[in-house]
């Protein structure tokens, strides 16, 4: 039951709480209890019915498609000359 307003409180909120990076509206996921920002692909922790929206608590969203159209065996410098820092998956 508190479950249930829990979540009922956190749609409503979902209506003004936004990205604290992006300032971008936030999606509820029910099935990760997560709060999603679909802008930079990053997810914020909900506990104990908490939305934790600090941003060293968000976590980057693993797609399923690798396939970003970054060609692997593209040059390692980004426009202004610099070493690509490398990504880790």
């Amino acid at each position: 039951m508190a479950r249930g307003r829990a979540a009922l409180l956190l749609k409503q909120f979902n209506e003004i709480l936004v990205c604290p990076l992006s300032k971008q509206p936030l999606r509820l996921c029910e099935e990760s209890n997560t709060l999603i920002s679909d802008a930079l692909g990053v997810s914020y922790p909900i506990v104990d019915g908490i939305p934790c929206l600090v941003p060293t608590d968000g976590k980057l969203i693993e797609t399923p498609n690798e396939d970003d159209g970054v060609d692997a065996t593209s040059d390692s410098k980004n426009s202004d000359g610099h070493e690509r820092a490398p990504v880790n998956p």
